[in-house]
């Protein structure tokens, strides 16, 4: 009997020691995994703030100016020293009437030295400008979102323990599509001091009111595109046992950094603000009557678009699941409370000088998927 017992004891040691090296063996110390990220932007436009280099109460001369140009840039609401309205009797002036036959005869402002052949505004009588409105304000209903991405999702394990490890997220960085939203414009007010016969029509102040547009960001398929750097680093707790339970659930927690660049601006808004910078440079070039025909300055305006860095606090939520003691699949849904801001400059290359400058917060706020298969080593 005793003999009985003592085998039993040995058998029972024997067994506990086997199953103890088991488990043991079960530990892994690091694992990899790879698979299909998708990542889900979940942050809304925020308006562009935007200055120019044309100071509040700028005074510029405006020299010659299209009789469109110039209809455009009046007060709806402006009035003459008669109390007329302005462009009700502007737009009699200005117009050509026709006879008979249907042929277009001169203008009044044509028969009265105002407007020449091409109905061009003398710059004898358009005087001078006082602008205001330019130096700063906010695009209202405007901003940046980046689209839903898919890329290749790699993540590396470093295990502590059996259930605490730290986690690096990674992939190959994806080119994200900016979707621009809304319609830029230039919020142009103050007033013009005709000379000679024009002051006597008009008078000597005449109101300005206009939203000039810079460019329509909303009707483009996309506003620009970047490129995406986003590691995270995470601490994670694995619930169960390695080698016992094959479905593991972890939560984790950690941060993750972003980084974008090679930032590619769509075309036709590239070309908008750079119309937008000889603009500036014109009423800086005490030419206002060419910066509201739109054309070309003394400068060579070109844009430059640049993205901040970041980091931002990242929450996950995952399970694993075993197919054999080494390979696992994976998948696992993250949220990441992030942002950054986008810079928009135009720049005279001659001088250096900054004639536009655009701002504006992008919330991306990313909610990614990723589902992966792994290996244990």
């Amino acid at each position: 009997m005793d003999i009985l017992k003592l085998i039993g004891g040995n058998l029972l040691a024997v067994a506990f020691v086997t199953g103890t090296q088991t488990a043991h063996a079960e530990f892994k110390r690091f694992s990899v995994s790879a698979g299909w990220l998708h990542v889900m932007p979940q942050g809304k436009a925020n308006p562009f703030n935007i200055n120019t280099a044309v100071a509040n109460g700028t005074t510029a001369k405006v020299g010659t100016i299209s009789t469109s140009a110039f209809m455009k840039s009046i007060d709806p609401n402006a009035t003459l020293s008669t109390g007329e309205n302005a462009k009700e009797v502007l737009d009699m002036v200005f117009s050509h009437p026709v006879d008979e036959n249907g042929n277009q005869q001169q203008s009044v402002g044509q028969l009265l030295g105002l407007v020449d052949e091409n109905d061009m505004v003398s710059p004898d009588i358009t005087g001078t400008a006082t602008i205001k409105g330019l130096e700063q304000w906010e695009g209202k209903g405007t901003g940046l979102e980046a689209e839903d991405v898919d890329t290749l999702g790699l993540m590396f394990n470093y295990y502590v323990n059996e259930n605490v490890s730290l986690q690096l997220i990674g992939g190959i960085p994806p080119k994200v599509d900016i979707k621009g939203k809304g319609e830029i414009n230039a919020p142009l007010s103050g007033f013009a001091n005709p000379e000679g016969l024009a002051a006597l029509v008009i008078g000597d102040k005449l109101d300005l009111l206009q939203d000039i547009p810079i460019t329509n960001l909303g009707n483009k398929s996309k506003a620009a595109t970047v490129r995406a750097w986003t590691p995270a680093l995470e601490a994670q707790y694995q619930f169960g046992k390695a080698g016992v339970n094959k479905f593991r659930p972890y939560v984790g927690a950690g941060i993750m950094y972003s980084r974008f660049s090679n930032i590619k601006l769509n075309d036709q808004i590239n070309s908008d603000l750079i119309a937008a910078g000889h603009m500036i440079q014109n009423v800086l070039d005490n030419n206002a009557g060419a910066a509201l025909d739109g054309k070309t300055s003394s400068a060579n305006p070109y844009v430059r678009v640049k993205a901040t860095d970041a980091i931002a606090p990242i929450v996950s939520l995952g399970a694993t699941y075993d197919i054999t003691p080494n390979w696992y699949a994976v998948g696992s849904v993250s949220y990441a409370k992030l942002n950054n801001r986008a810079n928009i400059d135009v720049i005279d290359s001659k001088t250096g000088k900054q004639l536009i400058h655009a701002s504006t917060k992008v919330d991306i706020d990313p909610l990614i998927t990723y589902l992966g298969v792994g290996y244990r080593f």
